[in-house]
């Protein structure tokens, strides 16, 4: 972005200031922006995977997308942020690319839960085309399945291309589809692909606007989202003290 006051330095990440519509706008007269979300996992994560941080930094734009990174931003940067989830950036996208007749490519998760995502995107989103595509489950990719990756989604005339896998995973995959030809942006979304499916429910509206989202959603999932809520979430908030105080007594010598 080339906005001087478009993002905010969080703990060494530029995290983005300015509203959906705003980004989405944007990122569909780019070329191969990168999008990303940047939470209390996402920042744990970086501090151990240098390729994540590096995927994490090389984002041309990083959503406030937890609601520590929205509550705690005055803290360390005098700036509230307002929470932009990665759900709130799909639907904003796929409302754009249904003005301009656009495309949009899936990739990451299992054909049932794409299908049912394209079946629901045909009723609301009725002039956005969709293409998918379900990589089998690896704990790495090859070079050979990126170009394959890189085919589908060029072949399908992709202007935004959405991964929907598990952090750090999608993020290095994005960062590694640098050499897309003709995509307007890449956002990495995650569960966002299981919401919008139906396959599992987002926390209810309540829950989203108390900023307990992740707490909804740790109910529903408990085995596969305890280490984001027991291990990233305290080591994302004393981080965020520790600077947060280093700042305050430094202002005051």
């Amino acid at each position: 972005m080339t906005r001087s006051d478009s993002a905010v330095d969080f703990l060494g990440f530029r995290v983005s200031r300015l509203e959906v519509e705003e980004i989405v706008h944007f990122g569909l007269k780019s070329d191969n922006l990168i999008i990303n979300c940047f939470n209390a996992h996402s920042y744990a994560v970086s501090k151990k995977n240098v390729e994540f941080k590096d995927a994490l930094k090389r984002s041309d734009v990083l959503l406030p997308d937890g609601s520590g990174a929205a509550l705690l931003s005055s803290f360390v940067s005098n700036v509230k942020l307002k929470k932009i989830s990665g759900h709130d950036l799909f639907g904003e996208t796929l409302s754009q690319l249904n003005v301009i007749s656009g495309t949009v490519f899936l990739l990451g998760s299992s054909p049932e839960v794409l299908n049912k995502m394209v079946e629901r995107a045909r009723v609301e989103f009725p002039n956005v085309k969709v293409g998918f595509l379900s990589p089998p489950f690896k704990a790495e990719f090859s070079a050979a399945d990126l170009d394959s990756f890189v085919e589908a989604i060029q072949s399908a005339g992709s202007d935004v291309v959405f991964v929907g896998m598990t952090a750090p995973k999608q993020e290095i995959i994005i960062n590694r589809l640098s050499r897309l030809e003709g995509t307007k942006f890449l956002a990495g979304i995650g569960a966002v692909f299981d919401f919008y499916a139906g396959t599992i429910q987002r926390p209810r509206k309540i829950w989203i606007t108390l900023h307990l989202e992740w707490a909804g959603r740790f109910l529903q999932q408990p085995r596969h989202l305890w280490r984001r809520v027991f291990i990233s979430m305290p080591v994302f908030v004393w981080d965020v003290i520790l600077f947060g105080c280093d700042r305050f007594f430094k202002n005051k010598i």
